[in-house]
């Protein structure tokens, strides 16, 4: 495995991530490590898949959505 030096961490995030490891019981280096894969593993072409699916999975359905703007006019012009 590869070593990552990171210079200038902030104390405040520094001493987060401290009170996360002990929290999760896992040592400073472990809770980093969980991190970062979590970090990598949430790729944004698999969020916009997801949005994607659901504008699909939405259209499918007899769902009609009112201008929102027209609502907000109503609600003013009471």
């Amino acid at each position: 495995m590869a070593n990552v030096l990171i210079r200038n961490i902030p104390e405040e995030v520094l001493d987060r991530f401290k009170n996360m490891a002990k929290s999760h019981k896992r040592s400073l280096q472990q809770e980093l490590r969980v991190a970062l894969e979590k970090t990598v593993d949430q790729s944004p072409p698999d969020i916009f898949q997801k949005a994607l699916d659901l504008r699909r999975k939405l259209r499918k359905k007899a769902l009609r959505f009112t201008d929102s703007a027209r609502l907000l006019r109503e609600d003013r012009a009471r």
